[in-house]
């Protein structure tokens, strides 16, 4: 990535750090942003001291104030000059998403377009804010139900999706009337930056406070802060199933809300019935994707024993056709992992697999040479398992498939998906419609999200994107989820000129 391209989004100051709107301090200790797919650093970045945070919370809570008592369709179109200047920005922001993070161009221009696609309908929510008129059981009183900002709502976001999560969490909360306190992975900090940049900009042309949206950088203390404050009503986490426990004890300490998105351990059962072009493309772009690093991967092929040997044979000769390299070279189908940790539970989760008695019949490696400099590089992995191996029940965030047999019907594959700790994602591959509808019924999948002939792997934004069981319950983007990013208040009007009570309770002097 050339330096003109990071001037563009701002990013080779030395003044990068903690910021209110465009306002900028760095007087804590920095952290080196490093690309994993060449080992090159790109820029430091300070981290947020107490103090520094301090006021970022003072500027919030008097930003808070303002921003409430804007119009919600107003607050809708500072959100859609958001993006606009994101369609702008798109092709330089997505290839800073990809050399950061190291997932392919088109997949890091795809995360920026997701950034897109949630501010056009948080925009349109802007009109939509709407609560319910409730029929009282008393004569002459109107009951409603209506949503008030919450004030500050926290965001701590996870490196793999380093500025789409963020935006589905600031999309709504900004036209829901809430302020921002966002503190994103150390591990992309510059994609936050840039991100802040463009909102605060933003914020300066339209004469609004700095403080609506805010940045605070660091490791896991700064999100501990942000958990344990109780200034923020809501903190809305996503990241690893520990890392949510810990932010889920924290805020309910002080009986703050929460909304998580943590771990995935997502399948696809493909039955007798299954497209099998269909399911090959949609299980090696689950499994392969992002290198293996979304919360929606796919980590389990569920497959009929009818069909088991054909279905690897096939997943086979794909993984033979893979490219792994650059992520900004369009010919590579897979970049690298995130760092070298990434890389040594990689190589750990392998080691387990053979361990426990699992079979590898896509053998796996750290690639090395030209190319690979920086040592973030592996070579995916196929192996067949038993569901219940300790190794197959963990999240592994690496391109690791497990290939399990099933056989009789699809309940028992439903069983086998089920028989895990988390619950975010799912997929059945059929074309047998009993199957498909037990799969989506109350007796099938128990996942957040369950697809037929489609894989685990992406979301649009016009549904709610989460899961249950250790994915955290949370629920972010599309459908009714805005209205975690409010408080609900019933109302209830009496208009006659007497003073009925509930039940019919009578209580006259």
């Amino acid at each position: 990535m050339t330096n003109t391209e990071l001037k563009t989004l701002g990013i080779l100051s030395e003044n990068l750090g903690t910021s209110i709107g465009n306002s900028w301090f760095a007087t804590g200790p920095h952290i080196a942003s490093i690309s994993p797919t060449n080992g090159k650093h790109i820029a430091n970045v300070a981290t947020t001291t107490r103090k520094e945070y301090e006021n970022v919370i003072a500027e919030a809570e008097q930003a808070k104030l303002l921003w409430r008592d804007v119009p919600a369709p107003k607050r809708g179109e500072i959100v859609r000059q958001l993006g606009d200047k994101l369609r702008e920005l798109k092709p330089v922001l997505g290839k800073l998403v990809s050399y950061e993070m190291g997932k392919s161009y088109q997949e890091g221009l795809g995360e920026v377009q997701e950034m897109i696609d949630i501010c056009d309908f948080a925009v349109g929510l802007s009109r939509q804010l709407y609560g319910n008129t409730i029929h009282s059981e008393r004569p002459n009183h109107r009951m409603y139900d209506q949503y008030h900002p919450l004030g500050i709502v926290g965001i701590i976001t996870a490196f793999n999706f380093p500025v789409a999560v963020w935006s589905w969490n600031a999309a709504l909360a900004l036209v829901c009337g809430n302020v921002l306190v966002w503190k994103p992975s150390e591990k992309t900090p510059l994609c936050a930056i840039a991100c802040q940049k463009i909102i605060g900009d933003i914020l300066k042309n339209n004469n609004l406070p700095e403080g609506i949206s805010n940045l605070v950088t660091g490791a896991a203390e700064v999100g501990r802060w942000v958990a344990d404050d109780i200034h923020i009503p809501l903190v809305s986490a996503t990241g690893s199933t520990a890392m949510g426990k810990q932010v889920a004890t924290v805020v309910a300490q002080r009986l703050g809300k929460s909304l998580l998105e943590l771990g995935g351990n997502n399948a696809i059962i493909v039955t007798p019935s299954a497209d099998l072009k269909m399911t090959i493309i949609g299980a090696v772009f689950g499994a392969v994707g992002t290198a293996g690093q979304r919360c929606t991967s796919t980590r389990r092929l569920i497959v009929h024993d009818s069909i088991y040997d054909t279905v690897k044979k096939s997943l086979i000769d794909a993984y033979s056709q893979l490219t792994i390299g650059d992520p900004l070279d369009s010919k590579n189908h897979m970049g690298p992992l995130i760092d070298t940790q990434a890389v040594r539970n990689y190589s750990e989760a392998l080691q387990k697999i053979t361990e426990q008695g699992g079979k590898i019949c896509v053998q796996g490696e750290v690639l090395s040479g030209k190319g690979y400099e920086s040592g973030c590089y592996v070579r995916p992995v196929i192996a067949e398992v038993d569901n219940h191996y300790a190794i197959v029940q963990q999240e592994t965030f690496a391109p690791i498939l497990y290939l399990i047999k099933y056989s009789g019907d699809v309940s028992n594959a439903i069983a086998i998906q089920n028989d895990v700790k988390q619950g975010l994602s799912s997929a059945i591959m059929s074309n047998n419609l009993r199957e498909t509808e037990l799969f989506l019924s109350h007796n099938g999948s128990d996942c957040g999200i369950a697809n037929v002939n489609i894989g685990t792997s992406g979301a649009e934004i016009g549904g709610a994107f989460g899961g249950e069981k250790e994915t955290g319950g949370g629920r972010e983007s599309g459908s009714d989820a805005w209205k975690v990013y409010m408080r609900r208040q019933t109302n209830t009007i009496n208009y006659s000129s007497s003073l009925p009570l509930a039940q019919g309770i009578k209580f006259n002097f």
